[in-house]
């Protein structure tokens, strides 16, 4: 059995490091510090309206009105959402007639003839990564606004999995233009890129631009506050 000492040995190292975990984080914002966005150069005691003296750049904490930019470039990405997927992004014609391609019709003629590894492929690259990097944007906005400190950590992992998604998005507007150089053989069959594909092309770009002036420290703020009041 464990004598008294003990017991009291054990609770106070757990005591100690609870307190060593509950120590609050230091962030160049809570030191005063600010980083320069283009070249990287830490300064300290900026005030506003300040320059960096390395590149000359505006010096800013944080990225200047995010929530709001982002929010401008995610409305637009998701009314541009609807016409990408309802209009057409693929014209053929051909002696048999004009036909013309959704981007779920595409999805299902795949999968039909049998190529199910390309219809998985689009469907998933085409439809529910634009589907997911709106859905997540929203939930960081919604999150980030209202200061709340509800799952950080798997909120910071979404972020960056959206910015390593953005590109791969293209998919659609990268076969559409490889189809419609290669396949125009004049007086048999002829492909166009149909009025969907620049929906489509602006959703993918609007959801990178809201991406991009999202700032992910806002996520952070919260617990840099609950540490501070903490101490």
């Amino acid at each position: 059995m464990p004598t008294d000492s003990a017991v009291r040995s054990a609770s106070d190292t757990l005591g100690a490091n609870s307190s060593v975990n509950e120590a609050p984080v230091k962030t160049a914002a809570s030191l005063g510090m600010v980083s320069c966005h283009y070249c990287a150069t830490l300064w300290k005691d900026v005030k506003a309206d300040d320059h960096c003296g390395r590149c000359g750049a505006r010096l800013h904490q944080r990225k200047p009105d995010s929530l709001n930019r982002t929010w401008a470039f995610l409305i637009a990405a998701c009314i541009m959402y609807v016409p990408a997927n309802i209009l057409p992004v693929m014209t053929t014609a051909s002696f048999f007639g004009e036909k013309q391609d959704t981007i779920m019709s595409g999805i299902i003629y795949f999968w039909v003839s049998g190529s199910w590894e390309l219809a998985v492929i689009v469907f998933v690259a085409s439809f529910l990564v634009p589907l997911f990097k709106l859905a997540v944007l929203i939930l960081l906005l919604i999150m980030a606004r209202r200061r709340s400190n509800w799952r950080l950590l798997q909120r910071a992992k979404l972020y960056r999995l959206v910015e390593l998604t953005g590109r791969w998005s293209m998919l659609d507007v990268f076969v559409v233009t490889l189809l419609a150089g290669l396949v125009q053989i004049k007086g048999f069959a002829m492909i166009h890129a149909g009025p969907g594909i620049a929906s489509f092309a602006a959703v993918v770009v609007l959801t990178m631009f809201a991406s991009v002036s999202f700032d992910p420290r806002l996520t952070w703020d919260i617990a840099g506050q609950e540490s501070r009041k903490r101490v």
